[in-house]
C-alpha cells in the first residue's frame, strides 16, 4: 500500500508559479511509475504530467509542455509538479498517482492504483 498526500496549491494570478508535492508513505516510490492529473468542475480527471519509475521518461500533456515540470526526490519520498506561467484553464483539484513501474508513462488513470486526495489550485485573470 501506498499513501499519497498532496500539497502546495492555492490561489495565484496568471502568470504566476506554483509547486506541488506529494508526499509518499509506505512503500517507495522509486518502485512506481507516477503521474500527476487534474480534474475541473464537470470535466474528466486528465492526465497532465508522468514519469516513468527510473525518472528518466517524462510526458506531458500538450497544453502544459514547456510549463509544467515533474520531478522526483527519491530519497524524500515526494513527487513534484513546478507550474510555472499559469493560466486560468489551469484551474482544477490536482491529484498524483503512483502506478506499477514500467513503460512507457501511462496517461490513463486506471493505469495507476493508488492515489493522493487532491489539492485545489485557482488561477485568476
Amino acid at each position: 500500500q501506498v499513501q499519497l498526500v498532496e500539497s502546495g496549491g492555492g490561489l495565484v494570478q496568471a502568470g504566476a508559479s506554483l509547486r506541488l508535492s506529494c508526499v509518499a508513505s509506505g512503500r517507495t516510490l522509486s518502485t512506481y511509475n507516477m503521474g500527476w492529473f487534474r480534474q475541473a468542475p464537470g470535466k474528466e480527471r486528465e492526465f497532465v504530467a508522468g514519469d516513468t519509475f527510473t525518472a528518466r521518461t517524462t510526458r506531458y500533456t500538450d497544453s502544459v509542455k514547456g510549463r509544467f515540470t515533474i520531478s522526483r526526490d527519491n530519497a524524500k519520498n515526494t513527487v513534484y509538479l513546478q507550474m510555472n506561467s499559469l493560466k486560468p484553464e489551469d484551474t482544477a483539484v490536482y491529484y498524483c498517482a503512483a502506478g506499477l513501474a514500467g513503460f512507457p508513462v501511462r496517461t490513463i488513470p486506471t493505469a495507476y492504483n493508488y492515489w493522493g486526495q487532491g489539492t485545489q489550485v485557482t488561477v485568476s485573470t
